[in-house]
């Protein structure tokens, strides 16, 4: 069984650009990583290419799945080529340190208002991280998608419609 990325967490950025990684996360991103052992640190891959304004971090099995998706597209296509700019190019492998601490790149850090504070979120299969201000607004706008429902209209529905869906 692997385990899923949940919940929503703070964590201080210090000027070298080291953040705690949530305990839980790290346990995702060891069973997510094929070349992970007791005693070693995991390694992701940080996407910044992605037009949601945050960073998103998959596992090295997670990265992997979606390159594969992306080779599935005919070679050379537009939409391959966006795809593998936005996953492959525009991203970074990072690895948890001993102390469960993974440094964010000068860069990454301005390019998405990393300055003193950085807010993990749980996404299932990746994460999300965020400048707490960028995510309160995130959040305040999927309030108005949810707000904006018809009575009764549940948004898990579609889910019943997938293969496998119904419970």
């Amino acid at each position: 069984m692997i385990r899923r990325f949940r919940g929503e967490s703070v964590h201080k950025v210090d000027q070298k650009g080291r953040v705690s990684v949530p305990a839980p996360f790290r346990r995702v991103l060891e069973e997510g990583d094929p070349d992970w052992g007791p005693g070693q640190n995991p390694t992701l891959v940080l996407i910044y290419g992605m037009p949601s304004g945050c960073l998103e971090g998959f596992t090295v099995e997670g990265a992997t799945r979606l390159d594969e998706k992306v080779s599935k597209l005919p070679s050379f296509s537009p939409q391959r080529k966006a795809l593998e700019r936005l996953l492959n190019t525009q991203s970074i492998y990072a690895q948890v340190d001993e102390n469960g601490r993974m440094v964010l790149p000068q860069r990454l850090r301005d390019r998405f208002n990393l300055t003193d504070e950085a807010l993990f979120a749980g996404m299932g299969e990746h994460f999300q991280i965020w400048a707490p201000a960028d995510y309160a607004q995130d959040m305040v706008d999927l309030d108005a998608w949810r707000d904006g429902l018809a009575d009764g209209e549940d948004p898990f529905a579609a889910l019943d419609a997938l293969p496998g869906g119904e419970s």
